[in-house]
């Protein structure tokens, strides 16, 4: 019976297989089994006399089988098999746990080759769960043995119930009767790029004869990966783009024109270009899909106000959602100013949370749905049942890596095919773009406002030089007295009890470990708030703590004093990280600055620095030098440029962390593709999917990648690829 990609494992290997590599992998067709790639290969070492093995490293000898023996294991189920072998000078132990069949070939006299690591066990030299292949007999012994040393054995990622050896042994089973592969690569590319057919890739990465075939197979499966995954997102481009929309054009004399003629400055070249690629995306005839990024400061919000106002021309309403209750009531207060005392009226700017009392959220609520609030911001209130709009066209979503897909979609669903613009003030690496956001048009807006002041960030490393911690206080003393006002960022609310229960959802900083960060965050917000009350300097000033455990209305009236100058230093967790515009604001203090990551840095960095006054960022860290948490911390220190921290973060953290659970259906079809190192690639993928779409929309003349397609991105990630 020959096998395809469809073919269920339990058809292929029995229940008992499929059953184990469910559960360890959620595999359920040999194409799940052979899209499970070796991590990485071995190589059996030199042929080397048993009485001149090193310890620790792999080897290969040439033996004879002289004693078997078994017994039963003392911790868990089923046999220890321990075979003793020679080489007619010195002898090994091989050991074997679980697999008393091997005893059936592993006879005294039988000579063969031996693979392994090398350990000493009770003054022996042991093999555990070596690979071998026994000789048929002496003639061919020596061509054999050199052979297995040239091959590379494959090592795959295990786990204590699925052993390599045993993915090793199911693979080699289904390769060995596997059918025809269909070719996701078209003809004439797979001839360009010297690829491998789809058959001769798998057999290669699965059972390479030498470190030649392995490259020419990962080259061959890396770009399997770059067309199917962009051509998944070119075909949602495609799906966008036929749905209808109702056209939202700006009418000369209208509330567009009005709003720009009364701006009280010149919008940036990048805010121009932006507002104009948004225009006409809301007078085309599918809904607008654009996510906009741009430094903190850069404009992103009066780009958002004027898409507003676009559609609130022809009666269309826009609905912002924000990640805090702070952040909402500030978008309020912007936008309300912005718009000014003739405008403002007519497009009833509304705001709509969850902790806002009942009377005022059903007023709030009954002038969305009515249609007499043109602008409306909230935070996860607006994706209730009971908040329904009038007419909903254009769903502005602010900062959306605070969101997960269903929240974002369940807003969209509240009106007919509304437009979508996505702000992001964590500028997002070119490749992470193509990859993850690659269904949606991405604008950057680089250039900041002029008449900013700029910041200077010096790293404080505290444990090597603990005279600076008292330094950064006398610091923040000294900005005080000039008139100024100062952000102390913590990691967590309270320390003590973080280190108890890490990773509660209270706008701390996430506590992940990281190579040379400290276990625990040294300071919260209470450690904090406690040293400085009692500081000689810094006590005799006005202090407050913020954190988001605090209830909304407290913690939006301590912003509010703050902004106004009734408070002289904040000590706050990160729910002042975006969006918190207080102009007069000189110096942020982030304590434990290695537990951040480096765009979180690089947002609370921009809170000051935003008016006319000089900005200066400390990062207190206890990170030893030379650490991974260092280095990010020093590469923030480095540099003001988002777009160049957000490389240098994608290389720090690798693209598991920087891609994020929501985009599980992209992370999930990744197995050897890299969208640091392969970025050269993937912009080429997304080019030959695009013209594939081009001449072929439904994939007809390209059958192997419509199965691909199909096989690798299932109808739920399709799903997470359309809400991105």
């Amino acid at each position: 019976m020959s096998f395809t990609l469809d073919t269920p494992l339990a058809a292929a290997l029995g229940d008992k297989a499929a059953k184990s590599l469910a559960r360890a992998f959620g595999m359920a067709t040999v194409g799940d089994l052979l899209a499970h790639y070796p991590r990485r290969y071995a190589l059996r070492g030199e042929l080397t006399p048993i009485l001149h093995l090193p310890v620790g490293e792999t080897a290969t000898v040439i033996a004879e089988v002289k004693q078997v023996s078994s017994r039963p294991m003392r911790q868990r189920r089923g046999q220890l098999l321990e075979v003793i072998i020679g080489d007619g000078v010195g002898e090994l132990v091989l050991t074997f746990f679980g697999q008393a069949w091997r005893e059936k070939e592993l006879l005294p006299g039988r000579r063969g080759v031996f693979s392994g690591k090398v350990a000493a066990y009770k003054g022996k030299l042991q093999f555990s769960h070596p690979d071998y292949q026994l000789f048929e007999d002496d003639r061919t012994a020596l061509a054999q043995a050199d052979e297995m040393v040239r091959t590379p054995i494959p090592i795959y990622p295990a786990t204590s119930t699925v052993a390599t050896w045993a993915l090793q042994a199911w693979i080699g089973d289904v390769l060995d009767r596997l059918g025809d592969v269909p070719d996701p690569v078209p003809e004439d590319l797979r001839f360009r790029d010297g690829l491998l057919t789809a058959r001769e890739a798998l057999n290669w990465v699965h059972r390479p004869e030498t470190r030649e075939q392995i490259d020419a197979a990962r080259a061959t499966l890396r770009m399997h990966e770059a067309l199917v995954l962009q051509t998944a997102l070119a075909q949602q481009r495609q799906f966008v783009r036929m749905m209808a929309a109702r056209a939202r054009p700006a009418r000369p004399g209208g509330l567009l024109e009005r709003f720009d003629a009364a701006l009280p400055f010149e919008r940036t070249p990048d805010q121009v270009a932006v507002g104009n690629q948004i225009a006409g995306d809301l007078e085309a005839a599918w809904p607008m899909n654009r996510l906009v990024q741009g430094e903190v400061g850069s404009g992103k919000t009066l780009v958002a106000l004027r898409a507003m106002l676009q559609v609130a021309e022809s009666g269309g309403q826009a609905a912002l959602i924000a990640p805090t209750e702070v952040l909402a009531a500030q978008h309020l207060r912007s936008m309300t100013r912005m718009l000014g005392p003739q405008l403002a009226p007519e497009l009833m700017p509304t705001l709509l949370t969850g902790q806002m009392s009942a009377g005022d959220r059903r007023k709030a609520a009954l002038r969305v749905a009515s249609g007499q609030a043109l602008i409306v911001v909230g935070t996860h209130a607006l994706l209730s049942e009971g908040t329904t709009f009038a007419d909903l066209a254009l769903v502005v979503v602010d900062e959306q890596h605070r969101f997960g897909v269903e929240q974002r979609e369940t807003l969209r669903a509240k009106g007919t095919s509304p437009h979508a613009l996505v702000l992001t003030a964590t500028p997002i690496p070119r490749t992470v773009a193509m990859t993850v956001f690659g269904d949606l048009d991405v604008s950057t807006i680089r250039t900041l406002p002029a008449g900013r002041a700029g910041i200077q960030t010096f790293v404080a490393p505290v444990a090597e030089k603990p005279g600076w911690f008292a330094r950064v206080w006398d610091r923040v003393a000294e900005e005080v007295d000039k008139g100024h006002q100062v952000f102390v960022v913590c990691s967590a609310i309270d320390a003590e009890k973080a280190a108890a229960a890490p990773g509660a959802d209270d706008g701390s900083a996430g506590s992940a470990a990281v190579e040379g960060q400290p276990a625990r965050p040294t300071w919260g917000v209470v450690q904090v708030a406690e040293l400085l009350s009692g500081h000689p300097r810094v006590g005799r000033l006005r202090l407050a703590t913020l954190h988001g455990r605090m209830p909304a209305e407290e913690k939006d009236r301590i912003m509010q004093d703050f902004a106004r100058g009734d408070i002289d230093v904040l000590i706050a967790t990160t729910v002042i990280e975006v969006g918190v515009d207080v102009p007069n604001a000189s110096t942020m203090v982030i304590l434990d600055a290695d537990r951040f990551g480096v765009s979180q840095l690089h947002q609370l960095r921009g809170r000051v620095g935003r008016g006319g006054v000089p900005g200066l960022c400390l990062l207190v860290t206890e990170a030893e030098e030379g650490s991974l948490a260092r280095s990010r911390v020093e590469a923030v220190a480095a540099t003001l440029d988002g777009f160049e921290l957000a490389e240098i973060d994608l290389e720090l953290r690798g693209e598991g962390d920087v891609l994020g659970d929501a985009q599980s259906g992209v992370r999930s079809s990744l197995r050897l593709l890299r969208v640091v190192k392969d970025a050269d690639l993937i912009a080429r993928a997304r080019g030959e999917a695009e013209r594939i779409l081009e001449r072929d929309p439904t994939l007809d003349g390209h059958p192997g990648l419509a199965e691909a397609l199909e096989r690798r991105v299932t109808q739920e990630e399709r799903a997470a690829l359309s809400r991105s």
